[in-house]
């Protein structure tokens, strides 16, 4: 099964440095990771670092793998044409370093990708006459798509209403366990962080403040000093932790 781990990453944009020597643990496939941090902390730097396409200092360790291209990483807006119909995008989106000779089994993925996140029925409909939110699930579909073991998501909910917040999360770590893939998300929604990963980076200003089980990054202590707001993590009438956001400091 694959496993990842990150060892000094670094990251500048010319002199400005973006990442700071970010080593993590090893994070194991069927495993989902949360990416947390406020706004300009570096998480999708750290994503594109991982993807390679930003180069820099430190070691990305990826072992296990069986796979020639063993990611695939949604960004925040992947720029699909909007002359494409969203099967047609998927489609395109599988072929990527495959050649252009479609086979049964490429369009079989298409249709298991647009099922499994319920889109099918926008198959015919053209990227560019979809909200929002379609448009976010369509990116998703792209990624899960190609099939990869390590899956970096950038902020994959932040168009959704809540019920698709809940429902993508759900099938994602559903996936992760079925397939063994490792996925990274990034995400603003520290409650949901709680509920559907099981271990998280916390970032501040390009530095790892924190590292491991979920629950134990997401602290009320942590959550003040990075965040600025006091908060508590109480259990929900099912056990589960929540986390209670009382003010802005």
């Amino acid at each position: 099964m694959v496993s990842l781990s990150l060892h000094q990453l670094s990251a500048r944009y010319g002199r400005r440095q973006i990442l700071d020597e970010i080593t993590t643990p090893t994070f194991h496939g069927g495993q989902v990771v949360a990416l947390l941090g406020p706004n300009a902390a570096g998480k999708s730097t750290l994503f594109r670092r991982i993807f390679g396409v930003l180069k820099g200092p430190g070691e990305i360790r990826l072992e296990g793998s069986r796979r020639e291209r063993p990611m695939a990483y949604m960004t925040q807006d992947n720029g699909a044409s909007a002359v494409l119909t969203v099967y047609e995008a998927v489609l395109l989106a599988r072929m990527q370093g495959r050649g252009m000779k479609v086979q049964p089994e490429d369009l079989t993925q298409v249709e298991r990708a647009l099922d499994e996140l319920g889109i099918s029925a926008l198959g015919e409909r053209d990227i560019g006459d979809l909200s929002g939110g379609q448009r976010q699930m369509v990116n998703a579909a792209q990624a899960l798509v190609q099939e990869p073991e390590v899956l970096l998501l950038d902020e994959p909910t932040s168009a959704l209403d809540l019920h698709r917040q809940v429902g993508l999360l759900t099938i994602l770590r559903r996936l992760a366990r079925e397939r063994g893939m490792l996925i990274l998300v990034a995400m603003h929604d520290l409650g949901q962080a709680l509920r559907f990963t099981d271990q998280a980076m916390l970032l501040e200003q390009g530095r790892l403040v924190a590292c491991g089980p979920t629950s134990d990054v997401v602290t009320s202590e942590l959550v003040e000093k990075v965040y600025r707001v006091r908060a508590r993590i109480e259990p929900c009438s099912k056990g589960q932790p929540q986390l209670i956001v009382e003010a802005a400091i």
